[in-house]
């Protein structure tokens, strides 16, 4: 299963302006709450050193792209419909985003640092409405969410337990596993909760609730894009402390000035890699009054006030919440080509501790059943199925077929 980052929020915050910037894909973007109904999909990059520069090649990426020696390497993106107070009963399109939710392994979430947004989505003027409010609600909804899909199934959880000796962590997974939560994420929330596992129908409705909680921070953690930095008062901007202290990581972000500065960019107006501190105006007579101001503008007030439009630090950050490696298969350890002659073509997401095998499977399942051995390209040492894999490894896998 591709890994996926889940891009959520409440209606009218800039989650489909945020997707776009981060995909340069073209969901549509309205002003208005549930333009969003249906889960949008693309792909984003994180930037990663290229190991074409140790190795001193030029590499012809396949899956990927490589400017300068930095590889942007994809992992899938959705966009999901905007989320209200009371989805977890179904309210909204409550039960539309919470089903497309569980296919995401980590979350941005969209929050309108301009205050410009009410609770429902709906326009309400600048600096009118907390933001703190909406990562409190967006939280609880996801928890009482995860709360009644094990609550329904409880008795039913608890009598396997007590009667047929089953680990209560292996039968919550078992009930969890559709939603991407793990035994060992189950194991972990209830050894820090300290809970009884030997009586599980004795649980409390408090502490099924401080499960749910636990288990949604490590099975999907959560980061915060601070959106319309640009434009928020700054006793709003301020309020990134408040949030930082409940754990999260915040980033200010501009989504509407990245993809100004994407379509600019692609159309050769300026030279701009995402995730940069500044662009270069290629021609200034090519660009009118208006586009030069807009320019000035985000130069201003997004890029020197925050040092980036937030967009790519955001899906990088991401990533290290995952704890992902990239790894690069190839065919030819010697020359680091796929059987086209492509010179380290692909760049793949894989979690931290994965082995040799488990990358076999990733590149086929065909390749995975049939695997003898992997080579690091490094070394040109043979490497076994349970070999751990690092950040930055060029594996060449051997197999019988």
């Amino acid at each position: 299963m591709s890994m996926q980052i889940g891009i959520v929020g409440k209606p009218n915050v800039g989650k489909s302006t945020f997707f776009n910037a981060a995909t340069n894909a073209h969901a549509e973007i309205a002003n208005y709450p549930f333009t969003t109904i249906d889960a949008n999909h693309g792909v984003m990059y994180v930037r990663k050193p290229c190991p074409c520069k140790d190795f001193n090649v030029k590499c012809t990426p396949h899956n990927s792209e490589c400017i300068n020696g930095t590889r942007f390497v994809p992992i899938e993106a959705i966009d999901v419909a905007g989320l209200v107070p009371g989805a977890s009963e179904g309210r909204g399109l409550g039960n539309k985003f919470l089903d497309d939710l569980r296919q995401a392994h980590a979350l941005i979430h969209i929050v309108d640092a301009s205050g410009s947004a009410d609770g429902e989505g709906n326009p309400c003027g600048l600096g009118k409405y907390d933001p703190l409010k909406d990562v409190d609600f967006l939280e609880r909804e996801i928890v009482y969410w995860l709360k009644g899909i094990i609550k329904k199934s409880w008795e039913a959880i608890a009598r396997k337990c007590e009667l047929e000796g089953k680990k209560i962590d292996r039968v919550l997974a078992e009930k969890l596993t559709g939603l991407g939560i793990r035994e060992e994420h189950i194991y972990a929330a209830i050894r820090k909760l300290n809970i009884d596992t030997d009586k599980p129908s004795k649980w409390t409705d408090g502490e099924i609730l401080d499960l749910s909680k636990y288990i949604r921070k490590i099975s999907k953690p959560m980061l915060i894009a601070f959106n319309k930095s640009d434009i928020a008062p700054d006793e709003l901007i301020a309020k990134s402390d408040e949030i930082r202290e409940k754990g999260y990581i915040v980033v200010p972000t501009s989504a509407e000035a990245e993809l100004a500065l994407n379509n600019a960019s692609t159309k050769g107006l300026i030279e701009y890699n995402p995730g940069s501190s500044d662009f270069k105006i290629t021609n200034e007579s090519d660009l009118s009054n208006e586009q030069l101001k807009a320019l000035k503008y985000i130069r201003e007030y997004v890029l020197e006030k925050h040092g980036s439009t937030g967009i790519q630090k955001c899906i990088e950050e991401s990533v290290k919440m995952l704890d992902l490696i990239v790894v690069y298969p190839v065919e030819d350890d010697t020359h680091l080509t796929d059987k086209e002659g492509r010179i380290l073509p692909d760049a793949y997401f894989m979690p931290r501790g994965s082995t040799a095998k488990d990358l076999a499977y990733k590149v086929h399942t065909d390749i995975g059943d049939h695997f003898i051995r992997g080579i690091d390209a490094r070394t040109h040492r043979i490497i076994g199925s349970d070999h751990e894999l690092k950040d930055g490894d060029v594996v060449r896998i051997v197999t019988d077929a």
